[in-house]
């Protein structure tokens, strides 16, 4: 077993697109690992064709399992977090929070924080969406998913995050956690999306973080003072909510006078063309 698998278990099986596969029939490498290997030469010219049809497939079925999903909040943080912990009861009420408001909650369909965001968002009686990743410790989509797909590729699985979010909750978490914060964090910045909220919960756990870049990285010049104020911090999920909703409000008032204007604008056009 590899030192970064320790701890880890199989679960339910691995999950290989629509494949389920346990013990031997496990492979030693990811979707993912192939794609980015060069190590092959000249065999991508038989074998990425194939892998750009299954990319394509991935996209074409997050998008139609997604596609009436409604106004919804994608919430991230670790799967290492065990059930009744502080954080997973904090991942609870974000979800039940979210669902409350109106928002269909997203997570990566695992288990710790994914699964304590998905079950307070069920319980709500919201809808809960998971995107689960093929990975080496598969451990399987959580028992409070009701609308669960599948992904070969991280890219793919990203996409869908962003797409269909309207704002990204972040709780404490990894090397997976701060991928997506710093995914999202930098389509906002370069205006790639939309100016959704971006929280982060539990100031005592990303103090650290933010110190860091308020000193080194804003002082070396490498960030700007302003992108700071693209993150939130809050303590609870109570303000969590409310900063997701409020900007929600503010992004569908600015949407709705954007389409009267145009509407309006259109009108003049039409009217100054009649002879």
């Amino acid at each position: 077993m590899k030192s970064h698998d320790r701890g880890r278990s199989n679960g339910d099986g691995y999950r290989k697109g629509p494949v389920l596969l346990r013990r031997d029939q496990i492979p030693s490498t990811t979707s993912d690992q192939r794609l980015l290997s060069g190590a092959d030469g000249a065999g991508w010219l038989h074998g990425d064709p194939w892998r750009v049809m299954r990319i394509q497939s991935e996209f074409v079925e997050g998008f139609g399992a997604l596609a009436e999903v409604g106004p919804a909040v994608s919430v991230f943080g670790s799967a290492r977090i065990p059930p009744g912990s502080p954080d997973y009861v904090l991942g609870e009420a974000v979800g039940r929070g979210l669902a409350e408001a109106g928002y269909a909650v997203i997570t990566g369909g695992g288990p710790g924080v994914m699964e304590a965001a998905n079950k307070g968002a069920s319980e709500a009686g919201g809808l809960s969406v998971g995107l689960g990743i093929e990975l080496p410790f598969e451990q399987g989509m959580n028992q409070w998913v009701d609308l669960g797909v599948n992904f070969r590729y991280f890219f793919a699985r990203k996409t869908m995050f962003v797409k269909y979010a309207e704002g990204f909750v972040v709780l404490p978490g990894g090397f997976g956690t701060f991928d997506e914060l710093f995914e999202a964090l930098t389509l906002v910045q370069t205006h790639k999306v939309t100016e959704f909220p971006i929280v982060l919960v539990g100031r005592s756990y990303w103090s650290g973080l933010l110190d860091w870049l308020r000193g080194p990285v804003l002082e070396r010049g490498t960030i700007s003072a302003v992108d700071l104020d693209l993150l939130n911090v809050v303590d609870d999920a109570e303000e969590a909510v409310r900063i997701v909703c409020e900007r929600g409000a503010e992004l569908r008032a600015a949407e709705l006078a954007a389409v009267e204007q145009a509407t309006w604008a259109e009108q003049q056009a039409a009217e100054s063309s009649v002879p």
